[in-house]
């Protein structure tokens, strides 16, 4: 989904508690390093759950595109 990225950086103070409601195995410290960012939360994804990259990118994208409609 194009612009997610955008999205995850712009609305992180909103989007926070949902990323940890989504992934509860994201630390408050995981969450404040990745500050919005969608390659930190793609990067963080993989080494909390060993999904690959292209599971973790599709699953931000998937969650991220409900989130907003």
């Amino acid at each position: 989904m194009a612009g997610t990225g955008d999205m995850l950086q712009g609305r992180w103070t909103q989007l926070r508690g949902q990323v940890k409601e989504w992934w509860g195995q994201l630390t408050d410290d995981d969450l404040d390093q990745i500050a919005g960012r969608k390659d930190q939360l793609i990067g963080k994804l993989q080494a909390k759950y060993g999904y690959t990259k292209e599971q973790a990118e599709r699953e931000v994208d998937e969650r991220l595109g409900r989130w907003a409609a």
